[in-house]
């Protein structure tokens, strides 16, 4: 099990940038949860947040309205998730300009789950987008949009290998994407194994690694082995007997696994990361500030 470090990082060669991924709420609980965690974590003057999105009219609907309410009681600049699923080609199209009339100028493209569920196989809607790389063309044709697109440093759970997997993303960049944001992941040296062979063939755009301050070690865990990262040993043991103890969890999460895992990605020359937060903003703060971020004195509304 690796020892616990939590020294202060070297001094980043370049400014610490970080972005945050929210979901949309589903209850009036949860909404307020999500905009106490977003007044919490604008002043940081993260690059963007994004707002993640589901196939069906109703999770349609959620992201739109948080986007759009980001765009008028904000200052911060949404990325607006985006899937091929469950969609024709023109009911995509039209969501995206909605985006762009509300002000929304960068997309975070997925090809997005399978309708029956992660684990099922995929297939593309008879008149949709089939993947993402069309999806991201389809994008840039509508508007001058910013578009991100994932990267799995341990491989898509459906990919045959690495290599194939690097295939897919190089399809995407060659569509237009600006940006990869990775899959979580707990291994830093995954990270690094794979930026060396996505540059070793040639893609240069950003690779953010995406980060998950581990709220519920037993969800994250569940959650990782559908989505391919895995989770090693020594997280699961810092982690034990601390099933029904909230606030250890809690502390453990932020300051011996997430703020151990970003110093590492900080030291080794990493300057730009996608936090996961769960809409929850302590952790995802407490981390922010060990990265030497202060706040900037701008405020969402609350």
């Amino acid at each position: 099990m690796p020892s616990l470090t939590l020294r202060p990082s070297r001094q980043a060669s370049c400014p610490i940038k970080v972005s945050f991924e929210f979901f949309p709420p589903k209850t009036p609980e949860m909404e307020t949860t999500l905009w106490a965690s977003i007044q919490r974590l604008a002043p940081l003057n993260p690059q963007f947040v994004s707002v993640t999105y589901g196939a069906g009219g109703s999770t349609r609907e959620r992201t739109h309205a948080t986007v759009s309410r980001i765009v008028t009681e904000t200052p911060l600049k949404p990325a607006a998730h985006l899937t091929c699923v469950a969609a024709t080609k023109d009911e995509v199209d039209n969501v995206v300009r909605s985006y762009w009339d509300a002000g929304v100028r960068h997309i975070v493209a997925l090809r997005g789950d399978p309708v029956a569920g992660i684990g099922t196989a995929y297939e593309p809607h008879p008149g949709g987008y089939r993947q993402t790389c069309d999806l991201v063309a389809g994008i840039k044709a509508i508007g001058d949009f910013e578009v991100s697109v994932s990267a799995y440093p341990e491989k898509h759970p459906e990919a045959a290998s690495l290599d194939s997997d690097i295939d897919v993303l190089q399809a995407k960049v060659d569509c237009g994407a600006d940006r990869a944001i990775t899959q979580f992941f707990f291994d830093n040296d995954h990270y690094f194994r794979y930026l060396d062979r996505v540059r070793a063939r040639g893609i240069s755009i950003p690779i953010v690694p995406g980060i998950v301050p581990v709220q519920n070690f037993k969800q994250t865990a569940n959650f990782a082995s559908k989505t391919g990262a895995s989770v090693p040993e020594w997280l699961a043991a810092r982690f034990e007997g601390l099933d029904n103890d909230v606030e250890t969890r809690r502390l453990v999460a932020a300051a011996a696994v997430a703020a151990e895992q970003v110093i590492d990605l900080v030291d080794r020359g990493v300057n730009e990361f996608h936090f996961y937060t769960m809409n929850r903003a302590d952790l995802v703060y407490a981390i922010c500030h060990l990265l030497g971020l202060r706040e900037q004195g701008v405020k969402a509304a609350a």
